[in-house]
């Protein structure tokens, strides 16, 4: 399992698996052929279905072009077999002659995968525990926290590297709330954040549930524009987690090195996710997406009110269980409707899973390491035009960009 870096990137929206990821790769294939005449890429499945709504053309040509000219050629109905965002960069010479195919897939938060055999190209393990159950067990016998777990296995710089994270978390809630107008696209949607921050008239616990709403739009609107954000775990719900933590932090003034162990501990609780299941909203639907970082923010708010780790398991577990079964169909392939709202009813579902923990001693039937099984399975189960595809749900009725 990697390390949490992998889970926390930092960079620019609206899509890690439609921008992030593709960005990537093209530079990746451009330090191979710097020389290239020109390139031409095929993307295929979901990527090519959703990619101009998600701006993947655009990353890819604004990294290729200033070398050499870029053709894209979109294969919305071919789906290659090892995961529905599959690319094939190829580089030709001054005759045309292929230099070399590379053919690569985006798999959700940023990461990219070249076959079964490779299933990362990035980085290697550092975790030896890759189920909760086990890491459960381990803090109940060494009387640890997960976030120590965290540290045992990561560099000695994960704390600066969170450091920065909760920094960009924080900066995109305030250029979110700051922010007004309409987001790029053709559905003219307005920017809600701030409206939401209005409290005056409203009963304090109302006042505090439009500010979380308020924190979660401010982000995934940011993203939404293109904006620098943190993939938590993806960027189609890098809303949740900054909206619980930034709205915990400053109504309870938990300390910014409490944040940063809570960030620790949801980013485990991500990473096995993604280790064992997905979280890529192509394979398994938005269930991987914003149901992981309710999952997360679940984890992280319970454990910021000392809850024990059968208590942060019980809480990310109902994170995810009931987001079990949730489509991916955004309309228009925008990164907009219904993204955009998702995250801010997971803020306010991740708080609720926290409450209803901690009113327990942490003991529970369904365990979150058989949710993640079953959230694999439910995705898998799915058929494709609700996976990122743009064709069915909500975004049926709706003409693509």
């Amino acid at each position: 399992m990697k390390s949490i870096k992998e889970l926390y990137r930092i960079g620019t929206g609206p899509s890690s698996s439609h921008t992030m990821g593709p960005r990537k790769a093209a530079e990746m294939f451009l330090e191979r052929h710097p020389d290239a005449a020109s390139f031409k890429v095929t993307l295929y499945g979901s990527l090519a279905a959703t990619g101009k709504g998600h701006m993947t053309d655009v990353a890819i040509i604004d990294t290729l072009q200033p070398t050499a000219p870029v053709e894209i050629v979109w294969q919305p109905k071919v789906f290659l077999p090892f995961h529905p965002n599959g690319m094939t960069f190829a580089a030709l010479d001054s005759n045309d002659k292929v230099q070399e195919n590379w053919t690569v897939y985006s798999i959700g938060g940023g990461a990219l995968a070249e076959n079964n055999d490779n299933p990362t190209i990035e980085s290697p393990d550092v975790y030896g525990m890759e189920n909760m159950t086990e890491i459960l067990q381990w803090c109940e016998d060494t009387g640890k926290s997960y976030w120590e777990y965290v540290k045992e296995c990561e560099e000695e710089d994960i704390w600066d590297y969170l450091t920065e994270v909760w920094a960009t978390m924080k900066d995109a809630i305030h250029r979110g709330l700051e922010a007004e107008g309409v987001l790029p696209g053709p559905l003219n949607l307005r920017r809600k954040a701030s409206t939401y921050s209005i409290s005056a008239g409203y009963k304090q616990s109302l006042q505090s549930r439009g500010l979380v709403f308020s924190y979660a739009l401010a982000v995934s609107e940011e993203n939404a524009s293109g904006g620098k954000i943190v993939t938590a775990p993806t960027c189609g719900s890098c809303g949740v987690m900054p909206a619980v933590l930034y709205h915990l932090q400053k109504s309870r003034d938990f300390s910014d090195m409490r944040i940063l162990r809570a960030l620790a501990t949801a980013g485990l609780f991500g990473n096995i996710v993604k280790f064992n299941a997905s979280i890529s909203g192509a394979e398994v639907g938005c269930q991987g997406e914003v149901g992981v970082a309710c999952a997360m923010a679940s984890a992280a708010a319970n454990q910021l009110f000392g809850g024990s780790p059968a208590q942060i398991e019980y809480a990310a577990e109902m994170g995810l269980e009931h987001h079990l079964g949730m489509t991916c169909d955004p309309v228009c392939g925008l990164v907009q409707i219904p993204c955009i709202e998702r995250n801010a009813y997971a803020a306010a579902r991740a708080l609720d899973a926290n409450l209803y923990s901690a009113f327990t001693d942490g003991m529970h039937r369904v365990s979150f390491d058989k949710v993640v099984q079953v959230m694999k399975q439910t995705g898998h189960d799915l058929p494709s035009l609700y996976k990122e595809t743009s064709e069915g749900g909500l975004a049926k009725d709706y003409k693509q960009m």
